[in-house]
């Protein structure tokens, strides 16, 4: 696979405003103290808040580190530089002791994904604990890339108020903390969703973060045909289709509960 760069740049500072102005939006909107997220370590939760601070000022940001046994060090580290960085609240929940217990209550013995899943939606409950006791907001920190081939826990880090980068790609994300000056090692990092031990998201994905967004580029904003994906990009057909499967049966997650039509 050859690395290229189809994906049109985007105006950094117009962008920066148009966020900052949704933010404060929904805020508004709601009659909110403000919003809380998830602080992971990485470049989308850095980049949300770096974002919301600029919005609503630290004093009205909340962010939670909570980290299990899968979680890196420098993950928990970069998450507390974040928050030391912009003067936001910060609380680290250990969330390891809220898994255990499932284990018990629950008959049936969970599989690799049920027990991933799980520490996203529990992550999910505690955002939301915070958000309904402090009349907060929860702010999501998933992107164009995640959202579209559905790489993200429905009703887990899926389960937001307001998605402020959802409509950047990974790399238009790298553009955008570059220009807030999120911290340059969690720019650089591989990027993971901290599930499983050792993962990484390349490697789930099957592809970088930009052959990924330059494909999905070409297949969702051009909608070109596979065949010609493949051949502009110089990729096997097979990747093209892989991905467009992922997107179609990822659908779901960005949509309400389907509801018969009975009237």
């Amino acid at each position: 696979m050859v690395e290229i760069n189809l994906i049109p740049n985007i105006n950094e500072e117009t962008s920066i405003a148009k966020i900052e102005e949704f933010i404060k939006r929904k805020v508004d909107e709601s009659n909110s103290n403000g919003v809380v997220l998830g602080l992971s370590g990485g470049i989308d939760s850095s980049t949300v808040a770096y974002l919301c601070e600029r919005s609503l000022g630290k004093e009205n940001v909340m962010g939670l580190i909570m980290p299990s046994e899968t979680t890196s060090a420098e993950d928990i580290k970069h998450a507390l530089l974040v928050g030391e960085n912009l003067g936001i609240e910060c609380e680290t929940i250990h969330i390891d002791s809220l898994i255990e217990p499932f284990k018990e209550l629950c008959s049936h013995e969970a599989n690799q994904l049920a027990e991933a899943n799980l520490k996203a939606r529990i992550r999910m409950m505690i955002l939301y604990y915070h958000a309904n006791s402090l009349n907060l907001l929860v702010a999501g920190t998933g992107n164009l890339s995640e959202l579209l081939v559905g790489y993200f826990t429905k009703y887990g880090d899926g389960g937001v108020d307001m998605l402020p980068i959802g409509d950047l790609y990974k790399t238009h994300v790298r553009q955008i903390a570059s220009i807030l000056e999120v911290p340059a090692e969690i720019i650089r990092k591989a990027p993971t969703a901290g599930l499983l031990p050792g993962q990484t998201d390349e490697e789930e994905l099957g592809m970088t973060y930009n052959l990924l967004d330059q494909l999905l580029y070409l297949m969702i904003d051009q909608s070109m045909e596979d065949e010609i994906i493949a051949k502009k990009m110089d990729i096997s057909p097979n990747d093209v289709k892989r991905i467009r499967e992922k997107v179609k049966k990822s659908n779901h997650k960005l949509c309400s509960p389907e509801i018969p039509v009975l009237r």
